[in-house]
């Protein structure tokens, strides 16, 4: 299924192609302060619709996940990593999908704060 999603201004706009099926609720320092619920795909299904410098990148710890937000408002819509097979991952922020009843899905919770 495709999906749309966008930042709160909409300066970000971006599709994501994907069975949402769940999410995933880290505890990690950043996690917890911008509460996403988190759905993680191959990068190749995530299309930024909207030009590069619409976005910014915040990386920290390990410098390993490109945490994207907007510019402007400052949401995170998205952020981008490998996995641990090696394989280019995005991790969509469900909370910027349209449509999505994120009640709805069920959510693992992951202890980040402990990595």
């Amino acid at each position: 299924m495709k999906y749309t999603g966008s930042c709160h201004c909409g300066a970000v706009k971006f599709e994501v192609e994907g069975e949402l099926t769940g999410a995933m609720a880290c505890n990690c320092s950043i996690c917890t302060r911008k509460a996403a619920l988190m759905w993680f795909v191959p990068r190749a299904n995530l299309h930024v619709l909207t030009p590069e410098d619409a976005l910014s990148t915040y990386t920290f710890n390990k410098h390993v996940i490109k945490h994207r937000f907007c510019k402007t408002c400052g949401i995170h819509p998205f952020g981008e990593g490998v996995a641990p097979g090696g394989a280019a991952m995005a991790a969509i922020n469900i909370r910027c999908l349209e449509g999505v009843d994120t009640d709805a899905l069920p959510v693992n919770h992951f202890d980040g704060r402990s990595k």
